[in-house]
């Protein structure tokens, strides 16, 4: 393991997505460098499409999703 120096900004902002990802700031760099790589290496896909081949790749299972219930007055 080795040491990547990082503007400041950039680290900020690690640090800001990692508290709503529920991450360590070394785990969101980790997963945005390899989406990052993951994203030029196939152009054609999606970030949607990479994830969910990942996920299926480390054998995680899709759940069914609960139906959606909408509220009175929301269309």
């Amino acid at each position: 393991m080795g040491i990547v120096n990082i503007d400041d900004d950039l680290h900020d902002q690690l640090r800001r997505a990692c508290t709503v990802s529920s991450r360590s700031i070394n785990a969101q760099a980790n997963f945005w460098i390899k989406v990052g790589m993951l994203c030029e290496m196939h152009p054609a896909m999606s970030f949607q499409d990479i994830v969910a081949q990942e996920l299926r790749a480390a054998g995680v299972r899709p759940q069914a999703l609960k139906p959606q219930v909408l509220k009175p007055g929301r269309a």
